[in-house]
């Protein structure tokens, strides 16, 4: 299939190019924190198979089961201080390159979730996006970049992912199922380099005019033309 033969070209190259930036990075969490450099975590992939997903470590390790668990906030105190950069970066989701080498994931697709946040998405929602393997980059990321920032305004509840963000994130990822394809393949590597240059850019909605519309109470927050 030709998505997986450019997600190892793409993944390898970027691979290669990012090695010396990749080494510092790497000795750096091991003298730092708690000396730990990556970080591997269960989610949710293709066909509901659960993987280990690689990230740089930017929290306590023990995080998962303190606090708002697998939901992070803003100015999270579990976040560590050469995390809160690599996060702020979004450096920390590189090592994901692997999981795409690997098979587990594309370089476009849903964003893998941890069981926790995929029982937010409504069910039928689910049903569709385990037909795919998961993305590094993706429909769902592009949309919901600044998601700390969001959950912040809305007080940071849990019930506001639970019942507003999860639901219609879990929509916009099967709008990407519906629609994939190598031309939205490339536009969403476009957009998601787009927006990191951008982020208050509304270009994604100027260029996907079929995307569900956001419930009323994220129209502003994720920068929905009016």
């Amino acid at each position: 299939m030709l998505i997986r033969f450019f997600d190892i070209v793409f993944s390898g190259i970027t691979l290669v190019v990012l090695l010396p930036l990749f080494v510092p990075i790497m000795l750096l969490l091991k003298l730092s924190g708690e000396g730990e450099v990556f970080f591997l975590q269960e989610r949710v992939g293709k066909n509901r198979k659960m993987f280990k997903l690689y990230k740089f470590a930017t929290m306590l390790k023990d995080s998962p089961s303190i606090g708002t668990g697998t939901v992070t906030m803003k100015n999270d105190p579990r976040v560590l201080p050469v995390g809160a950069i690599l996060r702020k970066t979004k450096i920390n989701e590189l090592p994901q390159l692997l999981n795409v080498i690997l098979g587990h994931m594309s370089l476009i697709g849903p964003r893998p979730q941890t069981p926790r946040c995929f029982d937010a998405f409504p069910i039928k929602s689910q049903d569709i996006i385990v037909q795919v393997k998961p993305g590094l980059s993706g429909i769902g990321p592009i949309v919901f970049r600044g998601e700390e920032d969001i959950l912040e305004g809305h007080s940071g509840t849990i019930d506001f992912y639970d019942n507003i963000i999860g639901p219609y994130k879990g929509d916009v990822e099967a709008w990407y199922v519906g629609k994939q394809n190598l031309i939205v393949y490339f536009s969403l590597i476009f957009l998601t380099i787009w927006v990191v240059l951008f982020p208050k850019s509304d270009l994604i909605w100027r260029l996907l005019k079929t995307l569900p519309v956001p419930p009323a109470e994220l129209k502003n927050d994720l920068n929905f033309p009016h």
